[in-house]
């Protein structure tokens, strides 16, 4: 340890700030369909803000308290916030470069997102009646004075600062908050296949003089504040986990101002008086050459009639060993181990599986954990059931799963409701690890079914998100996970497994040892690979054992979707390194990890990120896939990920991405290959007619 120095790192704030571009880039490809790039623009957006919310914050936090310890990449907490700031107005100059682009495409589908002086009478008058019957009954127009403070502005709303002339008095700060609860996009009517709109911040400038009778508007201006949303809580003074959670969210609408975003022309005064009473410096201030908050795009992007205009649709097809004519899946289970393929293949098997599991009368118990959920989720509608129908349900519900706590909150008061055992998770630890263990009473005795993944027992995202899940019945793997939830339940400690690994306790020595049989292996002469697919690479101990893999000959392909802290191709460090990106239609999402030391292929998947909150604050699970053919599938997948051209980029040594240059004429776009295999399954099962009906989640 300690062998590598800091110039063999990269910044992981600078790293991620490098992924959100890779985002940005799809939002400028034109080979993208226009709606499409409205959503990766607006990604772009949301992005930055949890990127401000959570990460800035922390930093601004360091600098505050004067701490100086360099991070692994060697820079204090002040240089890291003076390198963002310089990278973020970059960004968001080429964001909005981006945004008139993608104004001047729409106008050439008959889409117009209009200004004021650009509506005809017809179009006036509507907005006029919109106005007054629906806008105007919901706002609230503040001022400051001498009797009315300065008031308290939520997160992320959208507000618009006046600067109001006074009767005998100087000049007043006046502002009103953009209601949320109106859609910002107003559509007005139009003939045929024409869609005029304004937004709502506009018609609301249109009509600011009403709002402020008797008083001359000097000027005025957009703006938007985003605060401090880490939530610190403290579990061990915490007498009830779910209260203190509770109120912590609660706060989280009053934290710091870490950003100010402001119009470009913004009055110079008004800006004073934010930065004021805000606590704020210039650096906190992001001139917006365009419309604050881009995330509005989401919205357009939804709009109905324009299939034309967004990416083809496709159906998830079912997992084979699932499909045909009255399968069991208990039985087809307890035969051989089944892997899905998320979103490619249907998430509603895992769903089934839970449902199934809820009426069966030979189901004893059923257990769980959620980390997120969808909000009508069908999963703890079906643990419900089961408890309702006197099973025993036990279900951990991660109450610290960050902007999800709400929700959370709401499901675990339900499930305790309806009778199941809901835990709140661990204390100082987040359980991150996708677990499902089905109890059952069959003819030779009671066996366990398992289900294990890579992604969230959540049926929206898993629309949209690549995951792995493994259903098993091997009885070492389901005792595995019987002592994972008995740890989790209870006090009882974790003792040596027989199949997994977990974070905190053996998970990083795990991958410690698995990468260390490669370096031996590659230093007896033997061939030796690794492979690994995951979000994020930060953690320094991983990042340094696989540069000493590097040094000793091992061939090394990462695929990281997000941040990455190490060097590839670094002379004497990281030269057998390479680093490529995937950034496309779906979020990459699966952790996928590769090892073959010439004589045996091993192949794990897990809900770890090699990152250190991961490895040593989290209850993570890695497990092993254990079947050839199943192992032959994951390597055909890693294969043609590692063989993209199209969507992949390649991290290069200064922390940049370029687009990975094709070694053939062939395009490769990996996520375009497992699509349309997908849908080539899907037409065979069609034509097939076997089966009741299979209806797959629509994309």
């Amino acid at each position: 340890m300690g062998k590598w120095n800091c110039e063999n790192f990269i910044n992981r704030e600078l790293s991620w700030l490098e992924f959100n571009n890779r985002v940005l880039e799809e939002a400028v490809d034109d080979n993208n369909p226009v709606f499409e790039r409205l959503k990766f623009c607006a990604i772009a957006s949301s992005n930055l803000d949890e990127f401000f919310m959570i990460r800035v914050a922390s930093i601004v936090e360091q600098v505050n308290a004067g701490f100086t310890m360099p991070d692994i990449a060697g820079f204090t907490a002040q240089y890291q916030l003076e390198l963002i700031r310089q990278r973020v107005h970059k960004m968001i100059e080429d964001q909005y470069k981006c945004y008139m682009k993608l104004l001047e495409e729409l106008k050439k589908q008959r889409i117009h997102i209009m200004k004021a002086d650009e509506l005809n009478t017809n179009q006036r008058e509507y907005i006029t009646k919109y106005y007054y019957n629906t806008v105007f009954p919901v706002l609230t127009p503040m001022v400051m004075d001498s009797s009315r403070p300065f008031p308290l502005i939520l997160n992320k709303s959208l507000n618009i600062a006046l600067f109001i002339e006074g009767k005998d008095e100087a000049p007043m700060f006046g502002t009103v908050q953009v209601p949320s609860v109106i859609g910002r996009i107003i559509e007005m009517p139009s003939e045929g296949k024409q869609m005029n709109c304004i937004l709502l911040e506009d018609v609301i400038k249109m009509f600011a003089q009403d709002l402020f009778k008797g008083h001359k508007i000097i000027s005025m201006s957009s703006y938007r504040i985003t605060r401090n949303a880490d939530l610190s809580i403290d579990e061990e003074g915490a007498e009830d986990l779910l209260e203190t959670i509770e109120q912590s969210v609660k706060r989280r609408k009053w934290g710091e101002v870490i950003r100010i975003e402001v119009e470009k022309d913004i009055n110079a005064e008004l800006i004073n008086i934010l930065k004021d009473e805000m606590e704020a410096d210039d650096a906190d201030i992001y001139y917006i050459d365009g419309p604050i908050d881009l995330t509005f795009f989401n919205k357009l992007a939804g709009s109905k009639g324009y299939d034309d205009l967004k990416y083809e649709k496709f159906d998830s097809q079912p997992i084979p060993e699932f499909y045909g004519k009255d399968k069991d899946m208990f039985e087809v289970i307890s035969k051989q181990d089944v892997l899905a393929f998320h979103p490619y293949q249907s998430f509603d098997h895992v769903v089934e599986l839970v449902k199934i599991a809820a009426k069966d009368p030979k189901v004893l118990a059923i257990k769980q954990t959620l980390y997120r959920v969808s909000g009508n989720s069908p999963i703890v509608k079906a643990l419900m059931e089961a408890a309702e129908n006197g099973k025993q349900v036990t279900v951990l519900v991660e109450l610290k799963a960050r902007f999800d706590e709400e929700n959370n909150i709401v499901w675990a008061k339900k499930l305790e409701k309806a009778g199941c055992h809901v835990i709140y998770g661990l204390l100082g630890l987040k359980v991150h690890g996708k677990l499902l263990l089905i109890v059952r009473n069959e003819k030779e005795g009671i066996k366990r079914y398992v289900h294990l993944a890579t992604g969230n027992y959540n049926d929206v995202t898993a629309n949209f998100y690549t995951d792995l899940g493994l259903f098993t019945s091997n009885n070492l793997i389901a005792a595995d996970v019987s002592a994972i939830f008995n740890m989790l339940s209870g006090f009882s400690q974790i003792g040596e497994l027989n199949k997994l690994y977990i974070a905190p306790v053996n998970l990083r020595k795990k991958f410690v040892a698995l990468i260390k049989k490669q370096i031996e292996s590659a230093q007896n002469g033997k061939k030796a690979h690794i492979i690994a697919k995951v979000n994020s690479l930060v953690d320094k101990e991983i990042i340094e054992r696989l540069y000493d893999a590097s040094e000793a000959g091992v061939k090394i392909d990462l695929i990281v979707r997000g941040i990455c802290c190490l060097k590839p191709q670094v002379k004497g460090v990281s030269e057998n390194i390479n680093v490529i990106s995937v950034v496309g239609r779906f979020l990459e999402h699966s952790r996928v990890f590769y090892f073959n030391d010439g004589e045996e292929e091993a192949i794990y998947l897990s809900s770890a990120d090699l990152m250190n909150r991961n490895l040593d604050r989290r209850v993570e699970v890695l497990f092993p896939v254990e079947d050839d053919k199943l192992k032959e599938r994951i390597k055909e997948q890693l294969n043609v990920y590692l063989n993209d051209n199209v969507k992949a980029r390649k991290l290069n040594m200064d922390g940049t991405y370029s687009r990975v240059e094709a070694k053939i004429d062939l395009k490769v776009s990996s996520q375009k290959i497992f699509e349309e295999k997908s849908r080539k399954f899907v037409k065979k099962v069609k034509k097939s007619g076997k089966r009741k009906e299979f209806k797959p989640i629509k994309m």
